[in-house]
């Protein structure tokens, strides 16, 4: 996906999150200390905002990875997708594993939980790229089912797991991109040399002919009235999987 203007950030980002809310929680006595416990269910997930420069290490506080800006290339708020957590002994995480907006796809890192708010979510995407099919989940039930155009067979849509990392407006809602972009963590195999190394997205299109065939460069294109809706109820965080 090539640069587009933004002209509005959407999404509400949480300062804070009670506790009761937080993505770990066990009965004292049950953990211990550097327990690494999985977070999230089929139905939940758990995204974490950037509160500033948050540095992400490959192992709890050792090996520094690299260090994301709050905002990112789009003005957008550096999010996360929480995995894991480090337990102490009182239950409570000293550490969260979570999914990276970086090369190479899927890379995982670590991060403090004071550096980061955490969101709740409950929404997921599922993309069948042989179908050219997006199925939308809100609290374990289908929403929506739509067709979409997917990468070319010279550009395609890399498969596997990731997260929606950014919301954006467009400027031109009649351009190549709709009326929004929902960016998820995922970059093109091939594309590495253009704007943001070749970042993929869910977005809309100018070129509606393209939804059901194989013919983006990597991006997963519906129709625009369709992603006004999609682009409503996704929050950021939201597990997007891939299938072939």
């Amino acid at each position: 996906m090539r640069r587009a203007p933004v002209v509005l950030l959407c999404g509400s980002i949480l300062a804070a999150i009670a506790t009761t809310a937080t993505p770990v929680a066990s009965a004292a006595g049950q953990c211990r200390a550097g327990q690494l416990r999985a977070v999230g269910t089929p139905t939940t997930a758990f995204a974490a905002v950037a509160r500033g420069a948050t540095a992400t290490y490959r192992r709890p506080g050792t090996a520094l990875l690299t260090t994301f800006p709050r905002l990112n290339g789009l003005g957008y708020p550096t999010t996360f997708s929480i995995v894991g957590a480090i337990l102490n002994a009182q239950c409570e995480a000293s550490w969260y594993r979570v999914k990276l907006p970086m090369r190479p796809n899927g890379v995982v890192g670590y991060v403090r939980p004071a550096n980061v708010a955490v969101e709740k979510v409950t929404t997921r995407i599922s993309v069948d790229l042989s179908r050219r099919e997006l199925l939308f989940y809100r609290a374990g039930s289908l929403v929506m089912k739509v067709p979409v155009g997917v990468g070319s067979p010279a550009t395609p849509t890399p498969i596997g797991r990731y997260y929606v990392n950014q919301r954006i407006t467009v400027a031109d809602a009649h351009g190549p991109f709709g009326p929004a972009v929902l960016g998820i963590s995922a970059f093109s195999n091939v594309l590495t040399d253009w704007t943001e190394g070749g970042p993929i997205a869910i977005h809309g299109t100018d070129e509606p002919w393209s939804i059901g065939r194989a013919a983006s460069h990597g991006c997963i294109r519906v129709a625009n009235a369709t992603l006004e809706r999609l682009f409503a109820l996704t929050a950021a965080g939201t597990p997007v999987v891939i299938h072939p």
